[in-house]
């Protein structure tokens, strides 16, 4: 029996006992972050909030398989946030999807969830109409064709299935339900309100594709409410895809089990201390990258040399030879060397040991 066939459904309840302690770490990691961010001013909080967007928007959609280029995830939402990064990728319209939904769930977190904007945010996942080859119904509820909606795993054939959400006839009381509780004043703390949220939607499973998406974009929206901040300074969906197993086995557990949702909170308050913990790194790409502009505060750079800097700051993948540089700054290879070379007599950069043709260069931090 799934979850949502129960006599009781939707009354879930946990066992606040067993969740008191890890709930008042996570809610005191929280004021730990959020009072070590607002020390740092605006400029360096926007900075980590597009670091922190940019990891959410880029995992959640790995999680579900599909892979958005970092730079173009960057790049969008860097635009919306008004952050000067340079010269601006070709837009992908999967990217712009994905980033509309983040700010709207994490800039907005006090509008009401409505049915509109839900349909909204699911139509900007799949601005086609379609997922691959397979036709969606967009901006509205699945209906009968695609029942039974079914979460499966393994080859044709040998398919082994690991939920059925509810028949389509029930979506509309069923949504209607989850929007005016998850609307109404909090009659529990908003974390847990979170991840419940997470639960109750992803079990539901209301349109043909996004759920695992849509679901998550809530959580972070209540996850703002409860700091009262639209400034996202950690990412849960970048935890959840290191935890990926347990987060599946935990979901199917609870969908296959009664009421008593303790174990799904359980790993929720968890996977939040985790991600609030891996912030520290997000934190320290910021910093390294503040110290730096303020040591060459002054220092005239071209365009080219502003944004290959801010690419190295921001963590570049694989070496940095001159050639990249050219590709990346749309430019020469002469004027990319000329570029370079400017850097290495101020200093700013430094030749990796191993020389010729596979020259290769990294910053110099001071």
């Amino acid at each position: 029996m799934y979850i949502h066939q129960r006599k009781e459904w939707p009354n879930f309840h946990w066992d606040q006992a067993k969740l008191a302690d890890r709930l008042a770490e996570v809610r005191h990691q929280q004021g730990r972050l959020l009072g070590r961010m607002e020390a740092l001013g605006f400029g360096l909080r926007e900075e980590a909030t597009l670091q922190t967007l940019t990891q959410e928007v880029v995992k959640t959609s790995e999680i579900e398989g599909q892979t958005l280029g970092t730079q173009q995830v960057r790049s969008s939402l860097a635009r919306r946030l008004g952050i000067d990064i340079g010269a601006a990728p070709p837009m992908d319209r999967n990217v712009e999807g994905m980033v509309e939904i983040m700010l709207d769930a994490t800039r907005n977190y006090d509008a009401p969830l409505t049915e509109e904007r839900l349909f909204g945010w699911q139509a900007a996942l799949f601005p086609t109409g379609r997922s691959g080859m397979r036709s969606l119904t967009v901006g509205g509820w699945r209906t009968e064709a695609s029942d039974p909606m079914q979460v499966v795993s393994g080859p044709y054939g040998r398919e082994k299935v690991h939920y059925e959400a509810p028949a389509h006839d029930r979506l509309k009381n069923e949504m209607a339900r989850f929007i005016k509780w998850l609307n109404a004043p909090p009659e529990t703390d908003l974390v847990i309100k979170s991840a419940l949220a997470h639960f109750w939607f992803v079990t539901i499973h209301p349109f043909d594709d996004g759920n695992g998406r849509i679901a998550r974009a809530i959580a972070d929206l209540m996850l703002a409410q409860s700091e009262q901040s639209s400034q996202r300074f950690y990412s849960m969906s970048a935890q959840i895809q290191r935890e990926r197993h347990e987060y599946y086995n935990v979901l199917e557990s609870c969908q296959k089990g009664t009421l008593d949702i303790t174990p799904w909170l359980a790993w929720f308050l968890n996977c939040l201390k985790h991600a609030i913990a891996a912030s520290e790194e997000t934190l320290g790409v910021v910093l390294i990258k503040a110290r730096f502009w303020e040591a060459h505060a002054g220092e005239s750079f071209n365009d080219r040399q502003r944004t290959l800097l801010n690419r190295l700051l921001d963590g570049f993948t694989g070496k940095l030879t001159s050639s990249k540089w050219a590709k990346l700054a749309k430019c020469s290879q002469d004027t990319a060397l000329r570029d370079i070379s400017d850097l290495l007599n101020r200093q700013v950069l430094a030749k990796d040991e191993a020389g010729g043709r596979s020259t290769s260069y990294q910053l110099r931090l001071r």
